[in-house]
């Protein structure tokens, strides 16, 4: 499982196209991946655990991750944490 590291500021997220979602200020983010099975994603990142969580993976994803992971954003963490 993969999660936002507990030092960085959330709202740095924005530069990576996520939204707070103003009802539980979740961030969010929804992509369409744009090939030929035109399919979506949608990214979710409970403010609290930091978790990030792909409720809705068509088929391939889009470069969000790995840009995150690149920028050392994000952290490797097992299910019981």
């Amino acid at each position: 499982m993969l999660k936002i590291k507990g030092y960085i500021d959330l709202l740095i997220l924005q530069e990576y196209g996520f939204k707070v979602r103003e009802i539980d200020n979740y961030l969010v983010k929804k992509v369409y991946v744009g090939n030929e099975s035109d399919d979506k994603l949608f990214y979710e990142i409970n403010p609290l655990s930091r978790i990030i969580e792909i409720t809705r993976l068509d088929g391939d994803l889009d470069d969000t991750l790995y840009d995150l992971i690149k920028d050392d954003l994000v952290e490797k963490v097992n299910d019981k944490d």
